[in-house]
């Protein structure tokens, strides 16, 4: 269930500080907030203050030395502003801190080696600036980022939705057959077929934004609802869910069902006309996996089938989509790609792991250690994918 919705969902939160902190954990390590130099924490040098404006951006780096160095970036603006710390050359991103508020300071802390610098003022409704070049003699610089364009990131969406599409082909399929077996009073059959039509729609998820109301229709929960599971506006996979688990005839479900089929045939039929933002590509890819931390590991989407590690497995899957588009970016970008790898091959065999004739127990059933184990690896899973959507982010360059 990786998309926000209202009343169900939650929207990422993604301010500047996350943002940081998503770069630093990018360029492996070259932000820092604390570096460990020989096992001691380094001492970063004095506060500098850096004007963020128009007509003075970057003033005030007078003193520039190597090793770690905190900026306090003050916006004396009249506008909200983002900046970059780049070489004014390669352009390489060293730094970047998003949603400066007119007026405001934020801390930027970077370690810095030999190298040119320069501050870029990005102010949302004016052109960029870039300020004096620094120059650094000594130390070792760290790895930077090149900027990601929305041109660059066309191409990875174009080639999502063009999978997205296929994907719906094969939910109309599996969603049919859900239908037709409530229809002719086949209960077993149909919770027997709910599920592979579930999870066909969970792996879609870094589309849901592009749905629109669709998505409330096919995989909205009660919440928010004043009659919660009993209010005519719960509708879709889990009013089914719901019904099918919880003893409903088959002539209660073969409405909701006929519903349910009804909105992925038009959301299928619609689909061409349909247009995914490419700047929101590396986000989803995050939230994918951040909505399922809060939503299915914890067992809140339950509405009695007690698949949500299956689901879970399912976002894994819809995870690796959207990565598989964005790689190209990615290479040379993002120093830990193969970690994030790792990771994910190591989620994806901790839920195989689970399975138990076929099926994956409920999250609340498994031991204490296990559902530790989990929490673990999928949050460090939605730390580095934080990087991702940092990265994949578009920057202005002009």
């Amino acid at each position: 269930m990786p998309l926000p919705r209202l009343g169900s969902r939650p929207v990422a939160l993604r301010t500047a500080g996350v943002l940081l902190l998503a770069f630093a954990l990018a360029l492996g390590g070259t932000l820092l907030a604390l570096s460990l130099v020989g096992g001691r924490p380094a001492r970063a040098a004095r506060s500098v203050t850096i004007e963020v404006s128009p007509s003075r951006c970057g003033r005030g780096w007078t003193r520039p030395a190597s090793g770690v160095q905190t900026f306090d970036l003050h916006n004396a603006s009249d506008g909200a502003a983002e900046v970059y710390l780049e070489d004014p050359g390669s352009q390489l991103v060293y730094g970047a801190v998003e949603g400066i508020g007119p007026g405001t300071t934020r801390q930027l802390t970077v370690r810095l080696g030999k190298g040119t610098y320069a501050f870029k003022c990005v102010p949302d409704d004016a052109d960029a600036v870039t300020g004096p070049s620094v120059r650094v003699t000594s130390g070792r610089r760290g790895p930077g980022a090149a900027p990601v364009t929305e041109h660059d990131l066309i191409p990875p969406a174009l080639a999502y939705q063009k999978w997205v599409g296929g994907g719906l082909d094969e939910l109309v399929r599996l969603t049919g057959k859900l239908g037709r077996d409530i229809d002719r009073g086949d209960l077993t059959g149909a919770r027997s077929a709910w599920l592979p039509a579930h999870l066909q729609y969970e792996r879609l998820g870094a589309a849901y934004d592009a749905f629109g109301d669709a998505d409330e229709q096919i995989d909205g929960t009660d919440a928010g609802l004043p009659a919660g599971v009993a209010d005519r506006g719960f509708t879709g996979f889990h009013r089914v869910e719901y019904g099918l688990w919880h003893g409903q005839s088959a002539g209660r479900l073969r409405a909701p069902a006929a519903a349910l089929v009804k909105a992925v045939n038009r959301l299928r039929a619609g689909w061409s006309r349909t247009r995914m933002d490419p700047a929101q590509l590396g986000l989803r890819a995050h939230e994918i996996l951040e909505n399922t931390v809060q939503f299915e590991l914890t067992g809140r989407t339950d509405y009695g089938s007690g698949s949500n590690l299956a689901t879970a497995r399912a976002n894994l899957e819809g995870t690796r989509e959207v990565l598989s588009r964005l790689r190209p970016l990615l290479v040379g970008r993002y120093s830990d790609l193969p970690g994030l790898d790792r990771d994910l091959d190591h989620a994806q065999d901790l839920l195989d792991g689970f399975r138990q004739g076929g099926r994956r127990p409920a999250p609340a059933a498994l031991p204490r250690a296990g559902r530790e184990r989990v929490d673990s690896v999928f949050g460090d899973l939605v730390e580095r994918l934080a990087s991702v959507a940092t990265l994949c982010d578009p920057r202005r360059t002009a």
